[in-house]
């Protein structure tokens, strides 16, 4: 009997509970959760007694289990850590013009080299510049509600290293190229999201200019020339691309898959050589340090291991959820990722599609369930869409969302509540979501 059917649906609980603590304790326990050592004590009283019960209980089925959520994790935490290290070495000086097509152009810019250095590298790269171009400006916020909507979101659908949920799709079987097909929908939404921001913006703008003394266009255009300090890192953003791109084909073994640790010990060696290789003074001018990537190290620990059951038990038993459909898949996994951690969603539910055509969970299980033809194809595609493009639903959806919040409150920019936040989500991203759904996955 499959692993999946014996587990009892109480496993399910440490892993809720996890998720549970990552949404609520920002907001209710702000300064007890801001210490790594108070959020890995969490993630051990709920990681460490379901290990043991996995091993107690299944022996070497457990362990099993555990191995290969552990080499995940390893191969993901690497992944994150050297885009986060490289991207920290890469500083862009100066500012642009804070004009409403500048800024749209902006946000382009950012949707496009997301799916290349990531999400979150892409908000850290570009929130600053953009703070600075529009510092002069009064109303602003809605700027960077949009910036996380587009750059932090949206933007980072095309391959697997633009979000993490992605990611994780890729080490479980996903073609590199695999997510290149979904440039429709990546069109679509990216698209009328810089249309709305751009006629938003002109008419703050051209309010802000007939109720504010003299030229705003005037003076959002006086900026510093535009300039880049440790440019060679983007050598190194390349070798991490290449190094991702040829384990997922295979190239060198045959195309077989590397042996596991070739990949990881690659990308350890770029953000060993980025590190080394780039002046102190350009990560301390970006106010580079280890605290977020430890942080995030620390919470997937206990997310890879408490999220096994749930992982197998929704490939054994999907089907009794009642999810059927793309549109079903779609919205399923969207709306929890709006609050809850995206990465493993996207597994949760890819699980559980992979459950509908009889795939077990296995090594590079999402290969095999992309092989049995188009409608498999579309539960994924649905998966994905909606992992990576509702995780802008609200501040906790994606990790960069709560971190450009902090940055721009930090320049000074009033940023919306929490709920506030989601007054902008829900009157623009659900509609837009709606038509995605018409369009692509009824």
């Amino acid at each position: 009997m499959e692993l999946g059917h014996e587990l009892a649906l109480w496993t399910i609980l440490p892993f809720v509970a996890l998720l549970g603590c990552i949404a609520v304790l920002p907001l209710s326990a702000a300064h007890w959760w801001e210490h790594n050592r108070n959020k890995g004590l969490v993630v051990a009283l709920l990681a460490v007694p379901l290990a043991v019960y996995l091993l107690g209980s299944f022996g070497s089925r457990g362990a099993h289990v555990l191995l290969e959520q552990g080499r995940d994790y390893l191969s993901f935490i690497l992944l994150l850590g050297s885009l986060y290290v490289v991207t920290g070495g890469i500083q862009l000086r100066g500012s642009l013009s804070g004009t409403p097509l500048l800024n749209t152009a902006f946000l382009g810019i950012g949707a496009v080299i997301a799916n290349v250095i990531g999400t979150t590298g892409a908000s850290m790269l570009l929130v600053r510049p953009l703070l600075r171009a529009n510092q002069a400006r009064e109303r602003k916020a809605h700027v960077f509600v949009f910036f996380i909507f587009v750059v932090s979101n949206c933007g980072g659908l095309l391959t697997p290293l633009g979000d993490p949920p992605l990611f994780l799709g890729f080490l479980r079987g996903v073609p590199f190229e695999w997510t290149l097909g979904l440039w429709r929908e990546w069109l679509l939404v990216n698209g009328l999201l810089l249309l709305i921001f751009n006629l938003w913006d002109q008419a703050v703008f051209n309010r802000e200019e007939r109720e504010r003394p003299g030229s705003q266009l005037e003076e959002v255009m006086q900026h510093e020339p535009l300039r880049i300090s440790g440019s060679h890192n983007f050598v190194y953003l390349v070798a991490l691309v290449a190094v991702i791109f040829a384990a997922g084909r295979g190239i060198g073994s045959g195309g077989g898959a590397w042996h596991w640790g070739f990949q990881e010990a690659a990308m350890l060696a770029v953000a060993a050589l980025a590190y080394a290789t780039t002046p102190a003074a350009v990560r301390a001018a970006n106010a580079f340090s280890f605290g977020p990537i430890l942080e995030v190290a620390v919470l997937f620990v206990g997310i890879f291991v408490t999220m096994a059951p749930a992982l197998l038990i929704l490939n054994a038993r999907g089907a009794s959820l009642g999810l059927h459909e793309p549109w079903h898949f779609f919205w399923a996994s969207g709306l929890l990722s709006s609050f809850l951690d995206n990465a493993p969603t996207y597994l949760t539910f890819a699980s559980a599609a992979a459950g509908l055509a009889g795939v077990p969970i296995e090594g590079r299980y999402l290969a095999t369930f992309l092989a049995h033809g188009s409608a498999d194809v579309a539960l994924l595609a649905a998966v994905s869409c909606g992992s990576v493009m509702m995780g802008a639903n609200s501040y906790i959806g994606n990790g960069p969302n709560f971190m450009v919040k902090a940055i721009a409150e930090e320049a000074g920019v009033r940023m919306p509540t929490f709920f506030g936040y989601m007054l902008y989500s829900g009157g623009i991203l659900i509609p837009l979501f709606g038509v995605v759904t018409l369009i692509f996955f009824r």
